[in-house]
């Protein structure tokens, strides 16, 4: 079985996916700060690249939907800070 690039960055998504979900479990991360989103998404974004190349379509909707979910987490955090600065203005 040969090791590819694509393999590599499908691994890394899976360990920033499992390194976020760990951190929120260890208390040392808020489930809504932008550090948690953001870890999600580039895991999920580099699991749909290494998807592009063995695809498998269950896979695909979950980690599409993952990146979907992330995104919606980092606009909601920026929409926040937005409405926050505005209010001290």
């Amino acid at each position: 079985m040969a090791y590819n690039l694509y393999d590599f960055a499908g691994n890394v998504g899976v360990v920033c996916i499992l390194v976020a979900y760990l951190l929120i479990q260890m208390d040392r991360m808020d489930s809504s700060s932008t550090a948690y989103s953001v870890l999600n998404a580039i895991g999920s974004l580099l699991i749909i690249v290494s998807l592009f190349f063995e695809f498998n379509l269950s896979a695909f909707l979950i980690e599409f939907f993952w990146l979907l979910i992330s995104i919606y987490g980092l606009l909601k955090i920026s929409a926040k800070a937005k409405s926050m600065k505005s209010k001290a203005s």
